[in-house]
């Protein structure tokens, strides 16, 4: 997916650029496969949950297929569609018995390519579904399960990949984009390839309202407020915070504090990600 600027007729043009969405094939999604979105504005039983989201584009859902329960039955890749909810591509596929069905697109997937799910050897290529067990090491993979039968959980992000290091006893070895080494059960499906669309973060939105377009509100600076809204509040003007350490609205710590707690998951951990790392570089 190439990035396209304009000339700068105005200033919010002379930062912005856009996606030129060449690799699109068709404009309207299959309406069965689409669900309409509920504007919820990052709350949760009224609560705000996650802050700043809100307004927005209307969008519907696209229903994306992360299970890949229909083993063993070729693929027919029919279009390559945009989805308002992601930064990949999604690709629609129409199966042998007939059944269409969404899949996040590989990068080098197009109309026609044949793709398959199955538990068993077999063709390794770009957009077909195996065990990593039967997956090549070195190999780059996305929509990883994490529990065998879950679906899809880990890299979805566009133009993401995790490496498949090693297969060795009852786990494989899987480096993830952020740079965290860690096992997963064998019996675990992965896609083969990398997510499509790798030069969506490439694109600079340029202005505000392209921002609100994709429903992300403005954030204001706790120390610009008033100390009734938030622990950085007050003040004669370009006064430092006033405390130790910054806090969230809510008062708890914030900052480089660790949010994980203990899981059962951490032994399967290797090695954790570099402090700092972008993810996907």
């Amino acid at each position: 997916m190439p990035v396209k600027k304009y000339n700068p007729t105005t200033n919010a043009r002379r930062l912005s650029s856009v996606d030129t969405f060449e690799d699109i094939t068709k404009t309207e999604p299959e309406r069965r496969l689409t669900v309409a979105k509920k504007q919820m504005a990052g709350r949760s039983n009224g609560k705000i949950a996650v802050r700043h989201r809100g307004g927005g584009a209307k969008r519907r859902i696209r229903v994306v297929d992360f299970k890949h329960d229909k083993l063993d039955i070729p693929a027919k890749v029919v279009a390559i569609e945009y989805d308002p909810g992601r930064g990949g591509r999604l690709a629609l596929l129409q199966y042998a018995d007939g059944e269409k069905r969404y899949m996040v697109a590989a990068i080098g997937m197009k109309v026609g390519t044949v793709v398959v799910n199955s538990k068993e050897k077999g063709d390794v290529q770009d957009g077909s579904r195996f065990r990593l067990e039967h997956i090549p090491v070195g190999m780059n993979v996305y929509d990883i399960e994490i529990l065998p039968g879950k679906g899809g959980q880990l890299v979805r992000g566009a133009g993401l990949g995790a490496q498949l290091m090693a297969v060795e006893g009852s786990f494989a070895t899987v480096k993830l984009p952020s740079g965290e080494i860690r096992q997963i059960p064998k019996e675990c499906m992965a896609t083969v390839g990398r997510v499509s669309n790798p030069d969506r973060r490439l694109i600079r939105w340029g202005k505000a309202g392209r921002t609100r377009h994709r429903g992300i509100r403005p954030t204001v600076r706790g120390k610009a407020m008033n100390p009734v809204d938030h622990p950085h509040g007050g003040g004669e003007g370009r006064n430092s915070i006033g405390l130790k350490n910054p806090k969230t609205p809510a008062g708890k710590p914030a900052l480089g504090v660790k949010t994980r707690h203990k899981q059962a998951s951490d032994k399967l951990i290797i090695q954790r990600r570099p402090k700092g790392r972008f993810v996907g570089a």
